[in-house]
């Protein structure tokens, strides 16, 4: 047990970039999500078509190689990201061209009846879309966006690929010094595990805090 411990510090060193990673896509993926669902749902030709082609293009194409592409292809035209910057740019508009489609099924999944209420109440579209359409459509969206998440969370071991020292980059190196790749992995698998479970437990108390209040409201 002592030894599998010492095997321990470095592991956690690169769980915390890629909590730091992920994090930042989340922040990232979310408000692109939301913005690009919406848009694709808008009747405005100048508005929807640049979302469709967004969320086509990064739904349509590997995350490894957009990444690729930040780091290694955008420098050759004058615009240099730091490594983790690049990781975290590609990897939430990555999610939030997948966000988005959840955003738009969710949306599309209220009642019409809500909106042509909404529409006898003389409410404004943005009135509605902001006190009755969202309000619903985010209990909706909430399971697939923990999944979406916890992939994006699993997605975070493309960065090693461009030298960041995220929790499988530390994995690697700690191997080649070591050659204990069944205790190694084996932690790595078990740490990715915990925060899954984390995201999970998270994204299931945001769920049942908004039926409660989905339930004082009624």
């Amino acid at each position: 047990m002592g030894d599998l411990m010492s095997l321990l510090p470095p592991l956690l060193q690169g769980l915390q970039v890629t909590l730091k990673v992920t994090g930042g896509a989340i922040l990232l993926a979310v408000p692109l999500a939301i913005l690009a669902g919406l848009l694709r749902l808008s009747t405005w030709r100048l508005a929807r078509w640049p979302a469709i082609a967004y969320i086509e293009i990064f739904r349509g194409t590997s995350a490894l190689v957009q990444l690729f592409w930040v780091y290694y292809v955008l420098p050759l035209f004058g615009i240099t990201f730091p490594a983790i910057t690049a990781g975290i740019i590609v990897l939430g508009l990555n999610s939030g061209a997948y966000g988005a489609e959840v955003v738009r099924g969710a949306v599309q999944g209220v009642a019409r009846g809500q909106r042509e209420a909404a529409i006898a109440l003389n409410l404004t579209p943005l009135h509605t879309l902001r006190r009755i359409v969202l309000p619903q459509a985010v209990a909706a969206m909430l399971p697939p966006a923990g999944n979406l998440f916890i992939e994006l969370l699993k997605n975070t071991a493309l960065v090693s690929l461009i030298t960041i020292a995220d929790l499988t980059f530390r994995a690697q190196l700690l191997r080649a010094d070591t050659l204990r790749t069944l205790e190694i992995f084996g932690l790595v698998l078990v740490l990715y595990f915990a925060v899954a479970l984390c995201i999970t437990g998270a994204v299931r108390w945001l769920e049942r805090r908004l039926a409660r209040r989905r339930g004082e409201r009624a």
